[in-house]
């Protein structure tokens, strides 16, 4: 870990309970953090510690953890999950969902509005800017995020809210497996 703090050291092991050891979680609806950029990373941490990002699963636990984390830490855990060797792509979804959902990535929705997830997360989908990372992200956690951004739970996800609210659960569903191919 960079030249991290005792408190970020011991956050490390309590991030791993849930988001498995280097940030690889293997939990459907927890994130992988492994390979997150650091921007990224650290604004969510500290979104949590101010209490702007509240999905009902996780707000009170995540409410908790942050809050004992003052910047510095924050940033060195950021870097250290940057560092660490993302999750491979895997998928379970058809050949069919998938190719939904790689042309959604690629091309978005123009008669919908929905502009393509490769203009902002890039063309692999490893994060670009202050965008996350998605490639190889849980299935299940990146669906259950698209649904969020419809609500008032992600209050900084204003740009995701404007691409989902006209994409169905079944395009949803479809983009979050291709993405957790990748």
């Amino acid at each position: 870990m960079p030249n991290g703090s005792d408190l970020a050291r011991r956050a490390i092991h309590v991030c791993a309970a849930c988001h498995g050891e280097g940030g690889r979680s293997q939990t459907a609806v927890i994130p992988a953090l492994a390979g997150q950029a650091p921007m990224y990373t650290a604004r969510q941490l500290k979104d949590f510690r101010a209490q702007q990002r509240a999905e009902t699963d996780n707000r009170a636990y995540m409410w908790g953890v942050s809050a004992l984390l003052d910047d510095e830490t924050i940033q060195s855990l950021a870097d250290y999950y940057a560092g660490q060797t993302p999750l491979a792509g895997r998928s379970r979804a058809s050949a069919a969902v998938l190719r939904a959902g790689r042309d959604i990535f690629e091309n978005g929705m123009p008669a919908k509005g929905v502009r393509a997830c490769a203009s902002c997360h890039g063309e692999r989908a490893e994060g670009a800017a202050g965008f996350p990372r998605l490639a190889g992200q849980h299935a299940d956690y990146l669906f259950n995020q698209l649904k969020v951004f419809g609500t008032r739970l992600r209050p900084h996800g204003v740009l995701m809210k404007a691409e989902t609210a006209n994409m169905s659960p079944v395009q949803m569903k479809a983009v979050a497996a291709y993405l957790q191919s990748l």
